[in-house]
């Protein structure tokens, strides 16, 4: 069937694969170099929180605006402008010379990298049909494991040969080899001279969409608010993200805490987290297609999929305990709960383009990005205080052992408050201007 229709939309999903993967890279770097700045700028483990704050803050504005940006410049300028934005900032933050600098670059980063995720997901809603979609999503959302998995295979060689300011800066510079690839490659479906008839027909089989799309009003903030699904896609991302962003910039940390790994020696380990976590993101997005090609409605299939990941996220609890018996124990637990995240997030993601026309889905993905990076920075502020507190203590484990039993419950809380506003599939009717608006 794929020989029939074309495939060319898996070369654009590529594409977005290797974007989020830069943008990963480029965020993670100063998780990897934290110990070097730690001893350069004298900082706490409340002042690197409160970098971590800092971004989150500036990705949560950023989140609320370029949504709507992008939906209203379209993808592809979305993705260059937010690209090249954050690729510079990068290379910039290798020239930050105090604390108080590192917190201005961390936010323009933040602000910049904002741009990812809306563009992302409004280019797999242009690009593919719902059934395919989730499994789209996780495979473009695993580059955000794989740039995980290149920052400590190199960030640590890099800083140890040639300081930690050519680290901020070759990892900034890769986003533009990749402009020049998308400037080159991406076009719209209809528009795009490699895509068939075929193929193009089968990217708009969806007919409620096509519907849907007939009607150009534009769709405000306040209007999207007023809808259970957009609550539901809100809600689920605040109790969710900041469970990654914890592993994204604790992990580490938690190396050097509890094994005393730090620099090349914490490489494999925290490499092989993200390399289960990159199975996740591709399971998670397999599993509801397999579903619905088995008769399952699309909605019921994410819905029960995010179930099962969600209860696959419970063992981490013990990873503090596991971790006691042997390093390779917390890793495996640890793995599996980031396996479950991405495998969580791929459906999450796409429960917005199965509910919402395709002009809505940058707005509604940025209105939960930024609700995602709210709740990250109220976990990174409490780990931040936590760790201080129990490390003073002699306990910082103690701290470790209540974060993982908050990461293991998230989803679930997520699961039940996401069912309860949303118990059936139902898609939005954007009504005009002139017709009561109605609170599905």
């Amino acid at each position: 069937m794929n020989k029939a229709i074309g495939r060319y939309r898996w070369t654009i999903c590529g594409l977005v694969f290797f974007a989020t993967t830069i943008n990963y890279l480029d965020r993670v770097v100063i998780s990897l170099l934290k110990g070097d700045l730690e001893k350069e700028f004298n900082w706490t483990e409340t002042d690197y929180a409160n970098l971590v704050v800092v971004f989150q803050l500036a990705y949560a504005v950023g989140m609320l605006g370029v949504g709507r940006l992008v939906d209203k410049l379209g993808t592809k300028m979305g993705y260059t402008i937010s690209l090249t934005a954050w690729s510079i900032v990068g290379v910039l933050t290798a020239f930050a010379k105090t604390t108080f600098g590192f917190g201005v670059a961390r936010a323009a980063l933040g602000l910049s990298e904002a741009g990812n995720f809306p563009s992302a997901i409004k280019t797999i809603a242009e690009w593919f049909p719902k059934r395919e979609r989730a499994l789209a999503t996780g495979i473009f959302n695993s580059g955000t494991n794989v740039g995980a998995i290149l920052a400590p295979l190199t960030v640590p060689f890099i800083a140890e040969f040639w300081g930690w300011q050519w680290a901020f800066i070759l990892t900034g510079a890769t986003g533009l080899i990749w402009l020049v690839l998308w400037l080159t490659v991406y076009d719209t479906p209809a528009r795009h001279k490699k895509v068939s008839q075929e193929e193009l027909a089968y990217i708009n089989s969806d007919q409620d969409e096509q519907a849907a799309e007939e009607n150009d009003e534009k769709v405000s903030w306040f209007k999207l608010l007023t809808f259970r699904q957009t609550w539901a896609f809100v809600l689920g991302k605040m109790l969710t993200d900041p469970i990654w962003w914890f592993y994204l910039f604790w992990l580490p940390a938690f190396l050097k805490a509890e094994y005393g790994l730090g620099g090349m020696e914490a490489a494999a380990p925290i490499a092989i987290v993200y390399t289960i976590a990159s199975v996740g993101s591709i399971f998670g997005g397999w599993l509801p297609l397999n579903f619905i090609k088995n008769g399952m409605p699309v909605f019921k299939a994410r819905k029960t999929s995010m179930l099962i990941y969600a209860i696959c996220a419970v063992p981490v609890v013990f990873a503090q305990y596991l971790g006691s018996m042997g390093l390779w124990l917390a890793i495996l637990s640890i793995g599996l709960a980031t396996s479950a995240h991405q495998a969580w997030s791929a459906n999450i993601f796409t429960t917005v383009s199965d509910m919402f026309p395709k002009k809505a889905v940058g707005s509604v993905t940025g209105i939960g990005g930024m609700a995602g990076a709210l709740g990250g920075m109220a976990i990174s502020s409490l780990a931040g205080k936590l760790f201080d507190h129990y490390k003073g203590l002699g306990h910082i484990e103690t701290g470790y052992y209540i974060m993982f039993i908050i990461c293991g419950f998230g989803y679930l809380l997520a699961w039940g408050i996401m069912h309860l506003l949303v118990p059936k599939y139902r898609a939005i009717e954007l009504s005009s201007p002139k017709e009561p608006v109605k609170v599905a």
